[in-house]
């Protein structure tokens, strides 16, 4: 993958004089010996390629050219041997394309340099925050601190100049996008084998989980969702800890990341391997949305657009069901929107209304939720938008309710 040309890109659409400084960031600590798992801040992994914490990238652009360094942690044969090899400058040279490595010791004395040599007048840090309540990210720290230190400078958002680089993917990004999507497909299939009543919800989740780490997978877009009866009715269920019933069904919402890239994908399956004559009129109507949004996604169409499409379909069709006397009244059943883009993070970086464009991935993720009834339903597949319309990058992930049924049932007979 050319993180390089990602550089190229960013470097064209900012202002001479500006100075980029991007953190990988971090470990948290859980508690006094341990720590969370890492996650790279997905601006410095757009740019580098890398993974690693504790890791700085800076790049001056003045009189038209660039100066790229990147700052690494020097080797230590103890902590090597507590938390395995550490990069060396030329394998993070290699990954990232950057030329000019240096230890992390050397990042204060090397943007002194710059800022003394150079007309800098804006920096670019991330400063995304997610809710106004979060505790700031390690990068808008160091901004608060860069801003302390030099208040002439223009303190600016490396998350909004990278948000329109990061919204088309290249070759490479959609061949990781591709990749993870297949993974999730040998994982969910692993689960229609293995699903029964009488399974724990986590149990599910864990067979998912181990096929794809089977496979590869290092890392998940997000937690897996896996909610059986009323709590498929929930958005963003991640306890999984009830039974999963004769007759009811079970959502599973998850994906699986290859090279830092995510799938996200949802499918809802009968316990039994049977749905009921009810089950299937409310998911024959939420895939009847799920294939009209495939339908319309292409250059020029809006995601609010693609949102409109989809509450008038389920909102017409619930009102054939009797549960609604106006379609308009869809928000009852049908509470979330359809479609987000899909990269680096799971929820990637996009600005709401955009215009789609050839080279965005987004999903396509219609829902009813029938609390009185316990049915949940959601379908999601991955769009990859296209010259004239959209590819489902899911299209092999079976989703046609004879589809599922025949396979369980096929699994269960052992044939």
């Amino acid at each position: 993958m050319s993180f390089e040309e990602h550089r190229k890109r960013l470097y064209r659409s900012i202002p001479d004089n500006s100075l980029i400084i991007s953190y990988a960031g971090v470990p948290l600590h859980t508690n006094e010996d341990d720590y969370y798992n890492f996650e790279v801040n997905s601006q410095f992994f757009y740019l580098t390629g890398l993974e690693r914490e504790n890791m700085a990238f800076a790049a001056a652009k003045t009189g038209g050219s660039v100066t790229e360094m990147l700052f690494i942690e020097e080797a230590d044969a103890l902590m090597e041997r507590w938390t395995g090899k550490m990069p060396a400058k030329e394998e993070a040279s290699a990954v990232s394309g950057v030329k000019d490595v240096r230890y992390t010791s050397e990042f204060d004395s090397s943007l002194g340099r710059i800022m003394g040599r150079c007309l800098i007048e804006n920096v670019y840090f991330d400063l995304y925050r997610c809710g106004l309540n979060d505790l700031p990210d390690y990068n808008a720290l160091k901004a608060d601190e860069f801003a302390g230190k030099y208040p002439g400078v223009k303190l600016c958002d490396l998350h909004r100049a990278c948000v329109p680089l990061r919204e088309i993917k290249d070759e490479d990004e959609i061949a990781c996008i591709r990749k993870a999507v297949d993974i999730t497909r040998q994982g969910l299939e692993h689960v229609m084998k293995v699903l029964k009543p009488g399974m724990m919800e986590y149990q599910a989740q864990a067979e998912f989980e181990y096929m794809c780490r089977y496979l590869g997978t290092k890392k998940f877009s997000f937690n897996t969702i896996s909610g059986s009866g009323l709590n498929g009715c929930m958005m963003h269920y991640v306890t999984n800890h009830c039974e999963i019933k004769d007759g009811s069904l079970l959502l599973m919402d998850l994906g699986a990341k290859y090279g830092n890239y995510c799938s996200d994908i949802t499918r809802t399956y009968p316990a039994n391997g049977r749905y009921t004559p009810r089950q299937k009129e409310i998911y024959n109507l939420v895939l009847k949305a799920n294939k009209a949004v495939a339908e319309a996604a292409r250059p020029g169409v809006t995601l609010r657009e693609l949102n409109d499409l989809t509450r008038k379909i389920l909102g017409e069709g619930l009102v054939e069901l009797g549960l609604i006397s106006s379609w308009q009244q869809v928000g009852k059943y049908y509470m979330h929107g359809v479609s987000h883009a899909i990269g680096i993070d799971c929820h990637d970086a996009d600005f709401a209304g955009d215009i789609l464009k050839p080279g965005w991935v987004i999903s396509d993720e219609p829902g009813l939720y029938i609390d009185e009834e316990e049915i949940g339903i959601r379908i999601e597949d991955d769009l990859l938008i296209t010259e004239n319309g959209c590819e489902v990058l899911s299209r092999d992930i079976i989703r046609e309710t004879d589809e599922i049924e025949a396979f369980m049932q096929k699994m269960k007979s052992g044939n």
